[in-house]
């Protein structure tokens, strides 16, 4: 006998919604900006649970572990978003914020059909990329009960890595499976069951918030300047050369410089030229300061 599991909050028909066909397009838009407006406020309620997933990010990072989403679909997609742009914007290497989505890279472009219904595929995708007990993994499924998912969460419980899970649905099951819980509670979709919609756009927020408040807590960030950019492109570099003259208030010219001879590392030039060093004696400074600008500037007085 199969057990009947109930409807998942995803899934529920929207009541403001249920004439969307004879809606006019003003009034598809109005209503689906309306419920937009909500999710922030969902999001918001997570908060505590938020905090403790950036603890556990922190302190596997910290130790030389990795943060991995994984996930299925919008859900999956959107963590391998999120982990491609960890490198250009906070100068991590490639390999510490990693995402896995059901399906492999094929899935980023179209839906691999029962790839998410595989437990062991969740299983299988942290052991291909050898976790350890160093790692946090991060669930991300907006019905709560995708088994690639539950899959890949009881397999990093078994190594001994932390757990976060993220989903859409009060009480979910993913939620059992987890070191922390966090459940946004967005109310029904305004298409009914398509979670690219509003539970996509939590998923999006609680991410950001996680990798955010991680790399800020790592010294990737002094003020709120992303002070460890990879000058990887044209683009990259005026907005390192930005930073450095925000950081030290300084001329452009001064900034391309003190760049030039960090070798593009802003943190570097940031520090040479409040401290009025080279660039050598710098890195130095950034060294003892476990590379936190602010610390390596007050080392100074």
């Amino acid at each position: 006998m199969t057990t009947a599991h109930p409807t998942p909050a995803t899934e529920t028909p929207n009541p403001l919604t249920g004439e969307l066909d004879a809606m006019s397009v003003d009034e598809i838009l109005r209503v689906m900006n309306d419920e937009d407006a909500g999710v922030a406020g969902a999001v918001s309620a997570a908060i505590p649970e938020i905090a403790r997933a950036v603890d556990l990010a922190v302190a596997a990072l910290s130790s030389g572990g990795r943060l991995v989403y994984q996930g299925a679909g919008t859900s999956g997609r959107l963590g391998v978003l999120d982990a491609a742009e960890c490198p250009p914007t906070f100068g991590t290497d490639p390999a510490q914020v990693v995402g896995l989505l059901a399906g492999g890279h094929e899935a980023m472009f179209r839906a691999i059909e029962g790839a998410e219904d595989s437990r062991e595929l969740g299983a299988d995708d942290l052991a291909g990329i050898g976790l350890t007990e160093r790692d946090v993994v991060v669930g991300i499924a907006a019905s709560g009960r995708t088994p690639y998912v539950l899959g890949g969460l009881d397999e990093a419980r078994r190594v001994g890595a932390a757990t976060v899970a993220i989903s859409c649905s009060p009480s979910a099951e993913i939620s059992a499976h987890a070191d922390v819980a966090i459940e946004i509670d967005n109310g029904p979709e305004v298409l009914t069951g398509s979670t690219r919609l509003k539970a996509g756009t939590s998923q999006k927020l609680v991410l950001n918030m996680i990798s955010t408040a991680t790399m800020v807590r790592l010294g990737k960030v002094y003020g709120n300047l992303m002070v460890d950019v990879r000058p990887s492109n044209e683009k990259l570099v005026a907005r390192a050369v930005r930073i450095v003259q925000a950081a030290t208030d300084c001329d452009p010219a001064t900034a391309r410089r003190a760049l030039d001879e960090a070798d593009g590392h802003a943190k570097t030039a940031i520090v040479a030229i409040l401290c009025d060093v080279d660039a050598a004696t710098a890195r130095e400074r950034l060294s003892a300061g476990a590379g936190f600008v602010r610390e390596a500037v007050r080392a100074r007085d």
